[in-house]
Parts: C-alpha cells; structure tokens; sequence
C-alpha cells in the first residue's frame, strides 16, 4: 500500500507545479477525447449490448465461448477485454478460473491504433504495425493455452458461477450505454491523471537529478501511460535504431493507467487477478522479443 506521506508528497508536488500538472492533464484530456474516446465508445457499447442479449449460453461449448471472448475482448483495445470477460462471468458463461485467465489474454491494443497509428504513422510502414500487432496475440495465446494445461484439473472442477438478475425492465441497449458510461469514465479519469502525474515527477526527477529529460520523461510516462508514452518516444527517439524496439516495450508495458483499468474492472466482477500480473510481466518480456525476430 502507498504510504500516506506518499500521497500527501504527491498532492504538495501538484500544488509547487501547477503548470507542469496542468500541461500534463491537459495533454492527458486531448489524448483521450481525439485518440481514445471516438473509437472505445462506439465498441464498448456494442460489445456491452451483444453480451446483454438473451443466449442460451449452457449449450454454448467451451472453446466457442472463448473464442467469443477473445475476438470481443482483444480486437476492441483496452479495456475492452476487461469489460467483456466481465460481462461474461456476471452472466454465467465463464467459470472463476477461466475468467482470470481470460482476463490475463483477451488483453491488447486494437488493430487501428497499432496498425493505422504505430504501423503507418509511427513507423512509416503498414507491415511493421501487422507484425508487432501478430507479436502481441501470439504471446497471449501461447499465455492462455499454457495456463489451461497447468491448471486443467483446477479449471474442469470449477462450476460456472450464477448469472447476474439483469433489470428486465430496461432494454440490452440502454443498460449498455449505462454501464458504458462508468467504464469511459474510468478511462478518462485514468489517463488524465497518470498523464499528469508522469508529467510532474519527469520534470521533477530532470531538475533534481543530472538525467536527460528526454530519456527521463519517455521512461515514466511508458511507466504511467502507454499512449503518452509512445508520443514521447516519438517525439525524441523516432531516428533512433532502438525506436521500433522501444515502442514494442511501452506498448507491452500498457503503464498504469491501463492495468488500473482492468483491475478495478476485475474487482467488480470478483475475478483474481495473479493470472494477469504475471501475463503481463510474460508480455513485456515476450513480445518486444518476437515483433525484433519478425522486424
């Protein structure tokens, strides 16, 4: 648990540099409102309203149901993975297990960002962005099927939990625009705040300690959030050999603002989430690897 003079350090840093926190939420906001809400909305409702319509889920097979949750939770970017497996575990399909190594791989960026924004823009090729984005599914799923072997008797001894009593009176549609609604507010709220926390302790870190503010700000920011990360790394490593390499860790990475994301997620849904720690840590470690063999 952080510390309470942590965060009371935390808030007299904020109150010391107000411009450098207000620089940093302001470019917090702007990244959310241009780069993620437009395109997160729009999915996370459709993806909330398919999930609400009435199934017959008990007929449903195993394999189809995760093949289900995979292609709704990891193509939509983060934190629709989240948003789905929890959906699914409140409505029955998934088991308690099964949900937290769900959670741990329908884990990833959406194709547009990584092969329209880092593919095409960031890197100046449409394959580069394929690759990195192949790199990163493929260390989910090697993550998925290698936790199903190691827990197999765990996971077929486990009973699917009760569906939630949905509100009969309201219609699939507006109870996913509803529930919508909180989970955008908690991006938002996310990235503005760990945009601007990462903007404050960068320029505080380059006054006190004799460290490049370049290398200083892309490396908490990567730390923090992803998104601002990349930009920062754009802005001041873009002609370096290591920059393909660097973006392919920031993004693997997924900062703070995302993991806090997907874990206040989980914690409604009452779902563990070891699995997704440690998917995590095999992700950083994995995917950079793969995307510079197929780079």
């Amino acid at each position: 648990m952080i510390n309470v003079t942590v965060i009371w350090a935390l808030i007299i840093l904020f109150i010391i540099q107000p411009d450098v926190a207000h620089a940093g939420a302001v470019s917090g906001a702007q990244l959310f409102i241009h780069a993620l809400l437009p395109y997160l909305l729009p999915y996370i409702i459709l993806t909330q309203w398919l999930l609400k319509m009435p199934s017959n889920h008990l007929h449903t097979s195993q394999w189809n149901r995760y093949i289900k949750a995979y292609v709704l939770g990891s193509f939509g970017g983060f934190p629709v993975g989240a948003v789905t497996v929890s959906e699914m575990k409140k409505n029955g399909e998934i088991s308690t297990v099964e949900s937290s190594l769900l959670l741990a791989s329908c884990h990833a960026p959406g194709p547009m960002f990584i092969i329209g924004f880092v593919g095409n823009e960031l890197f100046g090729s449409v394959s580069s962005g394929w690759k990195l984005l192949i790199a990163i599914h493929l260390a989910n799923l090697l993550f998925f099927f290698l936790s199903l072997f190691i827990l197999r008797k765990q996971r077929v001894n486990t009973v699917r939990t009760t569906p939630v009593e949905q509100d009969k009176k309201m219609s699939p549609l507006l109870s996913s625009i509803k529930d919508s609604s909180s989970v955008i507010l908690l991006v938002a709220t996310t990235v503005i705040f760990f945009s601007s926390l990462g903007n404050v302790l960068s320029h505080l870190i380059s006054s006190i300690f004799p460290v490049d503010m370049e290398i200083t700000k892309t490396l908490l920011l990567a730390i923090f959030e992803m998104t601002s990360g990349v930009q920062s790394a754009t802005e001041h490593f873009s002609g370096d050999t290591i920059y393909p390499l660097l973006i392919a860790a920031i993004i693997s990475i997924n900062g703070l603002s995302i993991h806090m994301q997907v874990m206040t997620l989980a914690k409604t849904a009452g779902i563990g989430i070891l699995p997704y720690i440690i998917g995590r840590v095999w992700n950083t470690l994995l995917v950079p690897l793969l995307f510079i063999l197929m780079y």
